[in-house]
């Protein structure tokens, strides 16, 4: 009796096209970092999830640097253009709205948002890699092999003072995200009343 030997098959190709390529700058994050990270198609800049290990404020980089002193020495910053990204804690960005009311800045224009469950941001190009003129890149680098989450501002624990609530400054986790979104907030008001207004005056 003949016995015929099946060739061997060849993989299946990947049902998400996504993983059907290899980019070096997404292997770094998920790899390195163990960071979530979507890219279209070839050729389009990596992107990085948010609200799962982090959130991300972001604010003009004039603004930034000032609130750099609320941020611990290991907490992830980037840059792109005139915008800074500060990245805290997963599930800031749904309390800012709420943090800036409480902070008496609710209502007044800034120039401060924040990106989380959902949302997406360019990747930084790689520490000591070459990067596209416009790319964004890393202040602070995030440190390979190691968590990030520790070094993330977060909301502090709400504890009761004369039947209410207030926030208060956990020093286990970084630094407290009232105090860094106080100044940044702070600080984008300054530079937006610097800036020249568009405003025409009255008697024009």
């Amino acid at each position: 009796m003949a016995f015929t030997v099946p060739q061997p098959r060849e993989p299946a190709e990947p049902s998400d096209p996504v993983r059907r390529w290899s980019d070096p700058v997404r292997q770094w994050y998920e790899n390195k970092l163990g960071w979530a990270t979507e890219q279209l198609r070839p050729g389009l800049p990596v992107r990085l999830l948010t609200g799962l290990r982090f959130d991300v404020l972001q604010l003009p980089a004039e603004a930034g640097f000032a609130a750099l002193r609320h941020l611990g020495p290991k907490a992830p910053v980037a840059l792109r253009g005139e915008t800074m990204r500060l990245f805290v804690a997963a599930g800031s960005a749904d309390e800012l709205p709420g943090l800036l009311d409480w902070l008496e800045w609710g209502g007044i224009p800034l120039d401060l948002t924040a990106v989380g469950a959902g949302g997406r941001i360019d990747a930084p190009t790689p520490p000591g890699w070459p990067g596209s003129r416009g790319a964004a890149v890393w202040l602070r680098p995030p440190e390979p092999g190691c968590e990030v989450e520790p070094t993330l501002p977060a909301l502090p624990s709400l504890y009761c003072v004369g039947g209410g609530t207030v926030p208060h400054s956990d020093p286990a986790v970084g630094s407290g995200l009232v105090r860094l979104v106080d100044t940044a907030a702070t600080q984008c008001h300054r530079v937006r009343l610097r800036r020249p207004s568009r405003q025409p005056l009255a008697f024009s």
